[in-house]
């Protein structure tokens, strides 16, 4: 008989974000995120059990279609059914910690402080970063989010996903 998992947690981000490595890399399992070389790739939710407590459910990337185009307003039509979901207990948001936050992720953002659901920023491919850039990302961190709990992802650091992991279980088990 299937588990009864309940408790979900959301990852989104924009396409191209590093959603699948940050997957891959806190489960510790190489190929379980689908990693794609054409971004705009997921069309739909992928669930990962995580340690048979509760899944992690990946959103397409939005923002980015192969075609080019635009596709925040499907992203958004098939994502309101979902957040009507009592199984949902919050939401990674992952945001480029290469670039300043695109509109998308802007409006995402907004979305989710009106939504009240449970969430948490985290920064991706921090370790693509110099020092510089790293101070002006903790500066920016402070600016655009500061009531909100924001973490940096550099997954080559078993100490860095540690701390990721267990916010997460948090905002899980919550």
């Amino acid at each position: 008989a299937p588990l009864d998992l309940s408790k979900e947690v959301l990852i989104v981000g924009k396409s191209n974000v590093g959603k699948s490595s940050l997957i891959n890399a806190l489960t510790k399992k190489k190929n379980l995120a689908h990693t794609s070389s054409k971004p705009g790739h997921t069309k739909l939710l992928n669930y990962y059990n995580i340690d048979n407590s509760f899944y992690l459910v990946d959103a397409p990337g939005y923002g980015y279609t192969a075609t080019g185009g635009k596709h925040l307003d499907n992203f958004g039509k098939m994502m309101e059914e979902y957040f009507d979901n009592p199984h949902l207990k919050g939401v990674i948001h992952l945001i480029d910690s290469r670039h300043e936050p695109s509109k998308d992720d802007k409006d995402f953002y907004a979305f989710l402080k009106e939504s009240n659901i449970p969430f948490i920023i985290i920064f991706t491919k921090v370790d693509k970063l110099n020092q510089s850039e790293l101070s002006k990302l903790n500066k920016r961190r402070k600016e655009l989010f500061s009531e909100d709990l924001t973490l940096l992802s550099d997954i080559t650091k078993e100490k860095c996903l540690d701390n990721i992991r267990v916010e997460i279980s948090r905002l899980a088990l919550n």
